[in-house]
């Protein structure tokens, strides 16, 4: 999943606020990759438990946005955390319904 924007010259990795931010029920995620390299993007929720997964493939160096539906969960807080080689991000985002 995950669309590619654009390949400009990326420099480092990246793990952009969500947007809109509180949400309901979708919300954009964008993030870049420097270097190609397999990436894992998953969702958690305030106790850490895995939601779902929206990238676990190899991504050439580029931009990327991922929709994400909250629609199956419920209000509260949940995290995004991506990694790709060495760098790991994690943000957070509120779903209100």
């Amino acid at each position: 999943m995950g669309n590619f924007v654009n390949n400009n010259t990326v420099k480092k990795y990246e793990l952009s606020q969500n947007y809109p931010n509180p949400f309901n029920p979708a919300t954009k995620i964008n993030y870049a990759l420097p270097k190609q390299g397999f990436v894992t993007l998953k969702i958690y929720d305030i106790t850490g438990r895995e939601i779902q997964t929206l990238v676990n493939e190899v991504k050439q160096e580029g931009y990327y946005t991922v929709d994400f539906n909250g629609s199956h969960l419920s209000s509260g807080v949940y995290f995004y955390r991506i990694q790709s080689s060495n760098f790991i991000s994690v943000k957070r985002m509120v779903l209100v319904k």
